[in-house]
């Protein structure tokens, strides 16, 4: 396909995707679990950067995401800044937490990794029930309606909401895009798969970690600035396993490094809760059964399970050809 007619086909997605919750019917409802969706999608898009570029498991992401939701609070409340300036404010305090974090983490690997990781995700949903800067058990209320003085834009609403979350979510799209096509992304890859040769290619792997990781924070961080102007409260109920398991399964259940698998997987888990719930302990039970069906008997994700099934078939036609022509 030509580049020009590539682009306008993007293009032209790009534009009908805004006008997709009108198309499905304009309510409430569905206006409310796009915006659900486009914000849960960012959130697992930057664990995606750690998961499948990285090839490590970060158990602390929920961290970032609560970040971008405390700071948003804290900053528009106590401060009274806009969403312009409490997203600065989001991704700055991102940067400090993924930068100390990557800091600790540079050494280790995998499990450990991991490990140390979860221990980062226990201590900070202690210290969010706790601490009574950040409003303890009870959380912090009151943040404004979504509204910036610079573009003149007001969202008291999801509906009104929307366009916000959908720019958010094509921003982060661009950015992965981008990030997979760079020379940090292919570092990243070659850091992954074969860490000796890396650094015989004269790759530093610490250095590439640390790096992705402040590239991947901001992003699940930006996830919990909106979510926190859609839920007008945050609460430690932010750093909850629930995030993780949503993030993880959003990742792993499509395909990895597939740029729109995180997407569609958000969208399968939200729309399944949303319109086809089974009550809310039922859903948790699910969305769990589902990451370990999953990472038990599907690696490749439903992609991977297509292209199996598919490859089958196509030994199947091929060993039945020659018993027709010999018929």
């Amino acid at each position: 396909m030509q580049p020009a007619l590539r682009l306008a086909l993007i293009l032209a997605c790009a534009v009908l995707g805004l006008f997709l919750p009108q198309l499905l019917g304009g309510t409430p409802a569905i206006y409310s679990a796009a915006v659900l969706i486009a914000i849960f999608a960012v959130m697992a898009y930057g664990l995606d950067a750690i998961v499948s570029d990285l090839g490590e498991v970060s158990l602390a992401h929920t961290v970032f995401f609560a970040i971008g939701a405390y700071a948003t609070a804290l900053l528009s409340v106590r401060l009274g800044l806009g969403p312009v300036g409490t997203l600065l404010g989001t991704i700055v305090m991102a940067l400090v937490a993924a930068g100390i974090l990557g800091l600790i983490t540079l050494r280790l690997r995998e499990f450990v990794f991991s490990l140390v990781t979860y221990a980062v995700a226990v201590v900070a949903i202690t210290v969010a029930a706790n601490w009574t800067f950040v409003g303890g058990s009870d959380g912090l209320r009151g943040i404004p309606a979504f509204e910036t003085s610079i573009f003149g834009y007001r969202a008291q609403n999801d509906t009104q909401l929307w366009p916000v979350a959908y720019a958010l979510l094509l921003v982060t799209l661009y950015l992965m895009r981008s990030f997979r096509r760079s020379r940090l992304g292919q570092a990243a890859i070659m850091v992954h798969l074969n860490p000796r040769l890396a650094t015989m290619s004269g790759i530093d792997p610490q250095k590439t970690r640390l790096q992705v990781f402040l590239f991947s924070a901001p992003i699940t961080a930006a996830a919990g600035w909106l979510y926190a102007y859609q839920r007008a409260y945050v609460s430690a109920d932010l750093l909850e396993t629930y995030f993780l398991i949503l993030m993880l399964t959003a990742v792993v259940l499509i395909g990895r490094r597939l740029l729109l698998g995180p997407l569609i997987g958000v969208a399968i888990v939200q729309i399944q809760e949303k319109f086809f719930s089974f009550g809310g302990y039922v859903d948790k039970i699910i969305l769990g059964t589902v990451l370990i069906l999953v990472l038990a008997y599907l690696p490749g994700g439903l992609v991977g399970l297509f292209q199996a099934l598919r490859e089958a078939s196509r030994r199947v036609r091929e060993h039945d050809e020659p018993a027709t022509r010999t018929d």
